[in-house]
């Protein structure tokens, strides 16, 4: 799948690197593609300060902290992937009766208003087309406002890169989790799981039927804000403690209990996309999930999804089918920081 808008420029030969700005990180990857899969050329992960009052302020520590990222890395290109999320954008399976081809786009842009919670007016639209044995039109549209973009790509314009591919970070982790896999998916439905600061995406692929995307907003910062609010401690000592540092105020029992109690909105949210998946069109039950994101690097997080979901459920690297040899920093990232670089990841290995 690549669904995607392009800027018309020359590339040269430059490489590409995917680049996802979050919240509270910028994580960038530059792959290399062989006969036996990818390599990984570069990798970097950079903080971004905590927010603060002033929007202007804060724009210019997230730029700081892209040039940090990729200076670092010392890549020569300045040709990045981006991707926007959130509820500026939408991604939506979409089945229509058959058309002829010069009906088909109007009836997509139909579909979109219908379904996009904005006006697609001040959006773009992007759609694929997905091959299904009949006459009908099936395929998945993407929209998103030109506010959303322009906010990215100027993000990466003042950091003088140039945003050549805008993609979706729903799909970058589709791409990822698709183009990583040496073996050929199972027929059983799979999904991945990326638990972040302000947002959680959970998508499934590999029953035969179309892949599904659903865009959560309890994320880690409401867990933690929860167990803050729970313990009456600091949000910055809930923070440290879940990073593994010990606490005199917070035991690792109490922790564990208030994580288990401020995360069932969350699985209740994946309880009820999972169910709802199984009642569409040719779907099957979820038999795996690989949890990725920064929020599924804490301690014992994993283990209780399987446990309160009754699925098997797995830590999930990109990295762990790629080869490395570009020194121990980058070896370092994509070891200890592999399962929260799954969008970057999947963005450089977009194409023009």
């Amino acid at each position: 799948m690549n669904l995607h808008w392009k800027k018309l420029i020359k590339l040269h030969e430059s490489k590409l690197f995917g680049l996802d700005i979050g919240s509270s990180f910028v994580r960038m990857v530059q792959l290399e593609k062989k006969d036996t899969g990818y390599a990984v050329t570069a990798a970097n992960i950079t903080k971004i300060p905590e927010p603060g009052i002033d929007i202007s302020h804060r724009e210019a520590e997230i730029v700081k902290a892209i040039r940090k990222c990729i200076h670092a890395t010392k890549v020569r290109t300045r040709h990045a992937v981006c991707s926007v999320s959130g509820p500026e954008v939408a991604v939506r399976p979409f089945s229509l009766p058959p058309l002829q081809d010069e009906e088909v786009n109007s009836a997509v842009m139909f579909e979109a208003a219908q379904v996009c919670p904005f006006d697609i007016d001040n959006a773009v639209v992007e759609y694929h087309l997905i091959p299904n044995g009949d006459e009908s039109v099936r395929g998945i549209l993407v929209a998103a406002t030109h506010d959303v973009i322009r906010r990215k790509t100027r993000l990466a314009g003042k950091a003088s890169l140039e945003c050549v591919v805008m993609d979706v970070d729903s799909l970058a982790l589709l791409n990822c989790f698709n183009g990583q896999r040496k073996q050929k998916p199972r027929d059983a439905a799979e999904a991945i799981l990326d638990v972040g600061a302000s947002g959680t995406t959970l998508a499934i692929v590999g029953d035969g039927s179309m892949p599904f995307v659903r865009n959560m907003h309890y994320a880690g910062n409401y867990i933690i804000s929860q167990i803050s609010g729970e313990r009456n401690v600091p949000v910055e000592i809930v923070r440290e403690a879940l990073s593994g540092s010990e606490s005199p105020t917070l035991s690792a029992a109490e922790l564990r209990s208030s994580l288990e109690s401020a995360c069932q909105k969350l699985i209740t949210d994946v309880t009820d996309t999972l169910r709802y998946h199984t009642t569409r069109e040719k779907a099957s039950f979820v038999e795996q999930i690989y949890v990725c994101g920064g929020f599924a690097m804490v301690d014992g997080f994993v283990d209780m999804l399987q446990e309160r979901l009754g699925i098997e459920t797995a830590l999930w690297n990109p990295f762990d089918t790629m080869h490395c040899d570009v020194g121990q920093n980058c070896l370092d990232v994509i070891q200890n920081r592999g399962p929260t670089m799954a969008v970057a990841a999947g963005l450089a290995m977009r194409s023009i």
